[in-house]
């Protein structure tokens, strides 16, 4: 697929380029972001480089994973990454890391909901997954107020530096968000 922008209010969310390898580097040093998230540890310019020329582009041509820039819509600093990756025939996973520096304005929840609405309403996703170590309350608190629905605790959920862990996973639905889905859904017991 051919990479897109999506906007909001205030966000823009765009495709990485070689030039956000310096604000990729400087946001990943952040302590939390290399705890919590698969980013490597230590985190280095090397890193920083690759991600932007190599795995963000290819996620975008093979259609596995779509990785977002976040901005403010008005220009400025790099604020935060988002992607979907591909988890099966309709199903998607986000994923997100914030600067340190720009917690605390709602812009990942902001950011999750455009990507949850663009993954209903453009790529045919009829289940949208959320998955975080348990632990990981910020993150948590992002899909919550996104609109995930917790579902529990999945044991040995996610591999994270070498290390297999639990995790949360939430779920949200097209119809969470007001939206159609592009399969009918039969609920339990229904």
């Amino acid at each position: 697929m051919e990479p897109i922008t999506l906007t909001t209010e205030r966000l823009r969310l765009r495709l990485f380029t070689p030039e956000d390898a310096d604000a990729v580097h400087a946001a990943c040093q952040n302590p939390a972001i290399q705890r919590w998230t698969t980013v490597p540890s230590p985190y280095t310019r090397h890193d920083a480089e690759f991600f932007v020329t190599r795995l963000v582009p290819e996620g975008w041509s093979t259609d596995r994973e779509y990785t977002f820039a976040v901005e403010p819509v008005q220009g400025g600093p790099l604020l935060a990454a988002t992607g979907l990756m591909t988890r099966g025939e309709g199903v998607l996973e986000v994923g997100y890391w914030l600067a340190e520096e720009h917690r605390g304005h709602g812009y990942m929840t902001e950011t999750v909901r455009a990507v949850a609405h663009w993954a209903f309403t453009a790529l045919g996703c009829h289940r949208l997954l959320w998955r975080a170590e348990v632990g990981n309350a910020p993150s948590r608190a992002v899909a919550e107020r996104a609109g995930f629905t917790v579902e529990g605790v999945e044991r040995a959920g996610l591999v994270n530096k070498g290390t297999v862990r639990d995790s949360w996973i939430g779920s949200l639905l097209p119809s969470d968000l007001g939206l159609p889905s592009k399969l009918p859904y039969l609920r339990h017991g229904g």
